[in-house]
């Protein structure tokens, strides 16, 4: 299994629309997936690691697949649409990470 991380790096002038990322961004990119995704859930910065830090992310969206050929095979044919969707709720350029889950 793996899971590809989406992560949206936080900084001063850093604007994320959380409300939307969650009710309408992330439910519209499981459902042009469809059945390539088997879970998911997003996580919303609140601190980073030493008392007063900012969260060195402001959100990450993580999506699970079966394999790597499933997400490419799911998302190459909605990538345009998907990422054409982004400025509608952040100003932030998202870093992408693809792992596989060992435990």
């Amino acid at each position: 299994m793996i899971k590809v991380s989406v992560m949206y790096p936080n900084s001063s002038d850093a604007n994320f629309d959380i409300e939307y990322y969650c009710n309408t961004h992330m439910p519209m990119v499981k459902e042009l997936l469809g059945d390539f995704v088997k879970g998911g859930n997003v996580d919303y910065g609140i601190a980073g690691g030493t008392p007063g830090e900012a969260a060195p992310y402001i959100a990450m969206g993580h999506l699970l697949f079966d394999s790597l050929d499933s997400f490419q095979n799911g998302f190459g044919p909605h990538a345009e649409k998907i990422m054409a969707d982004i400025p509608n709720y952040t100003n932030t350029q998202p870093q992408i990470q693809i792992s596989e889950i060992k435990l």
